[in-house]
């Protein structure tokens, strides 16, 4: 189950970044937050490393910029390996959520 974890996590961050554009890694956690209305809520300990990650494997690229508040900020954006490899995890997407379906009881929402 860990790597389908691995993979469902990978796909929802470039995910975001597909729909969003450019965002910088507090940006990327509130919207996964919000779009999960509540239920996921991002370890700064796991997003971190997951996008590193994903821009070691060239899917997304950063670059420095400065925040809505006015502070230096990495903003993190999808590069074509990212967006073609968003296309490929879209079945698996679908096989994950039939999978969580079906066993509701080991899935453990926030604040459970």
């Amino acid at each position: 189950m860990v790597l389908a974890t691995a993979l469902h996590w990978s796909t929802r961050l470039l995910k975001t970044l597909e729909s969003m554009g450019p965002l910088h890694g507090y940006g990327i956690a509130r919207r996964i937050e919000q779009t999960s209305g509540g239920l996921l809520s991002v370890n700064y300990g796991t997003l971190y490393p997951a996008l590193l990650k994903l821009e070691q494997e060239g899917y997304i690229e950063s670059e420095w910029g400065v925040s809505d508040n006015n502070r230096q900020a990495k903003y993190y954006q999808l590069t074509r390996a990212g967006r073609k490899q968003v296309q490929k995890s879209l079945f698996p997407m679908f096989v994950l959520a039939e999978i969580q379906l079906k066993s509701e009881s080991y899935w453990i929402p926030k604040g459970g």
